[in-house]
């Protein structure tokens, strides 16, 4: 880029405006604009002209006079320009804080730590010390945040605390500001990088420790090629730099806190909140009863009134729903019949504000039909609960209340999630609707009641991780009240109390969970009893899609240990995506180590049929099985 420097004192540029002819007016804007600079400092060539309303041609006018300089310069976009973060001070820690992180500062080799903190302990404020330390000696910190809605007030606390040491990697960046962000690295100007699951690649050198927050999250496993989890390129990083990593988590994966148990892993608890805060007090809302007293709006009698108690006591209110869109699927009364995507075998979503269906498989979009197109009756009607429709609902039934709604469609553009975030903050809306993405990291001492408006919809999917991630997010989001001085609640709404993920995380109890599910685990040899390889088969021939599926399935059988197992061959959950069928086999093992060098001779044997279109993906303790 361009930029323009004077090559004279203020006193001089004054005297060379004043010497200038009358009708050089171009030029003498020039001069006065350098003169508002500080000595030394630069504008860019652009601003330059745009600030003195003129020509390039001006301004090499005045450098030919030897007034000026204009050079090329590489000036690094940096996405947070503009933003001021307030310096922090290092809080003092209570004594389990203290113990972690003299435990962690203490690793003098690589060492992977579990921190399992209840939510509000304190978590982040150990990350920035233990960060501090391993700034001091001279070495750098890798962080990772799972989502992009928690990376802005992340990135608030680090660059608070670190200033402009701190370097940001997520999707959300320009191509050009993740360039810049990554350059800046490479250049060591930046010693701490903050991001989401790839800046665990970050160009360090000398790294003092990285830490992984929320690490139960599905989010640091890549679903496309490479299939990586982030945890595993951590430790793997770690052990070359002989630094500690830290686990982080609320509500840890099975896995994880399986591996503290046996020793794999350090286990460092932090079992209550910073000043001793009750955890907030959960009621469950049995929908079933609701509906037999003839309530059938998305919010239950209790949790009504309770958010018009925290309205009119001006305190803040965080409401959880599962969904995005206006409603779930688009229904035929009268026969039945539901629009589906004509390239997947799954139900177009309804979006209000474009009045248009759309498959969030392959992107297929219509209108809206005014007839059931099988039986042309005109009782076509919307089913299911989206984020917009709560939204119309909550303005029905509460005229009065000022709601930020933050979902998929809300923040496709860049900054939305800050700007969204920064309103609730300043306390210009009441009321905080979105689906997962406001479960986790959300810090507001405002906030005191949670409501969750469909806890069972991630229940009863087909994946042996339902139960752990509905107890998960109903932990998490529960903690996101009552952080501070003001008591917290939660009401969670659900149509199936009884289950124990909802009974365990109404008293907020991890172990119990553990204990329970890992019992459940064991009997169905799920991981961490088992591993996992998910081996899918897709082609648009689906009778080709079958025979690949079912021969290295048959294959498989004659290599494997008598003690492994082979589920399936069997359709996908969603058999067809973008008109290819999709077929998969699972495979349970406790030792195969020549597992990856028989999937390879397949991969390999099937390689004519992949350049014909036929696709074959093998996934290593796969975390989506739809």
């Amino acid at each position: 880029m361009k930029t323009v420097r004077s090559n004279v004192n203020i006193a001089e540029l004054d005297e060379a405006i004043a010497n200038l002819p009358k009708t050089a007016k171009a030029k003498a804007r020039v001069l006065n604009v350098m003169t508002e600079l500080e000595p030394g400092r630069f504008m860019t060539l652009k601003d330059l002209k745009e600030a003195a309303r003129t020509s390039a041609e001006t301004i090499s006018g005045l450098e030919k006079q030897g007034l000026l300089s204009i050079t090329e310069q590489v000036i690094g976009r940096d996405p947070y320009a503009g933003h001021e973060f307030e310096p922090t001070r290092p809080l003092p820690l209570v004594s389990a804080q203290e113990a972690a992180c003299t435990k962690i500062m203490d690793a003098k080799q690589a060492e992977t730590f579990l921190l399992h903190g209840v939510t509000g302990s304190g978590k982040t404020e150990i990350y920035l010390q233990s960060i501090a330390k391993v700034l001091a000696e001279g070495k750098e910190a890798i962080v990772l945040v799972p989502e992009i809605s928690l990376t802005p007030q992340m990135v608030e606390r680090f660059k608070g605390r670190f200033g402009e040491q701190v370097a940001v990697l997520h999707s959300a960046l320009s191509h050009g500001e993740k360039y810049d962000e990554w350059r800046k690295i490479e250049r060591k100007d930046a010693k701490v990088v903050v991001g989401a699951r790839s800046a665990v690649f970050a160009p360090f050198e000398n790294i003092g420790i990285i830490i992984i927050d929320e690490e139960h999250e599905a989010s640091y496993k890549q679903e496309d090629n490479p299939r990586y989890h982030a945890r595993d390129v951590a430790i793997w990083r770690a052990k070359r730099h002989g630094c500690p990593v830290v686990l982080g988590s609320a509500t840890p994966s099975l896995e994880s806190f399986a591996r503290a148990k046996k020793g794999v892993y350090t286990l460092l608890e932090l079992p209550d909140r910073i000043n001793r805060q009750v955890m907030p007090e959960v009621h469950v809302v049995d929908m079933r009863e609701e509906l037999r007293n003839e309530n059938r709006t998305e919010f239950s009698t209790l949790l009504l009134e309770k958010i018009k108690q925290r309205i009119a006591a001006k305190q803040q209110i965080v409401l959880l729903l599962n969904k995005r869109g206006y409603a779930s699927f688009v229904m035929c009364r009268d026969c039945g019949y539901v629009v589906e995507c004509p390239n997947c075998d799954i139900s177009l979503t309804y979006h209000q504000a474009t009045n248009r269906m759309k498959c969030h498989y392959c992107g297929h979009e219509e209108r809206v039909p005014s007839k059931c197109p099988s039986c042309e009756s005109e009782h076509i009607r919307y089913f299911g609960t989206g984020t917009q429709k709560v939204e119309e609902s909550l303005t029905k039934l509460i005229p009065e209340a000022r709601i930020i709604r933050m979902d998929v469609d809300t923040t496709r553009t860049k900054g939305a999630h800050e700007k969204l975030l920064t309103r609730f903050k300043n306390q210009e809306a009441d009321i905080l609707l979105g689906t997962q993405m406001i479960a986790k990291g959300l810090d507001f001492p405002n906030i005191t009641l949670v409501g969750v408006l469909n806890a069972d919809t991630m229940l009863f999917l087909p994946d042996f991780r339902a139960s752990e991630r509905t107890f998960q997010l109903l932990t998490q989001v529960s903690g996101r009240a009552g952080r501070h001085e003001l008591p917290g609640e939660v009401v969670v709404q659900s149509y199936s109390p009884e289950h124990y993920s909802i009974e365990f995380a109404k008293e907020h109890d991890y172990l119990g969970f553990y204990e329970h599910e890992m019992q459940m685990r064991r009997r169905g040899a799920y991981p961490p009893f088992y591993y996992l390889t998910l081996i899918s088969v897709s082609d648009s021939d689906e009778r080709k899609a079958i025979q690949t599926i079912h021969s290295i399935a048959s294959h498989l059988k004659t290599k494997l240990a008598a003690n492994s197992m082979i589920l399936g061959p069997v359709p996908s959950t969603i058999s067809r995506i973008n008109n290819k069928y999709r077929y998969q086999c699972m495979i349970k093992y406790k030792f195969e180590p020549e597992l990856k060098r028989e999937l390879k001779e397949l991969l390999d044997h099937f390689q004519k049929e992949q350049a014909k279109g036929l696709t074959i993906s093998i996934d290593v303790q796969p975390y989506v099985l739809m």
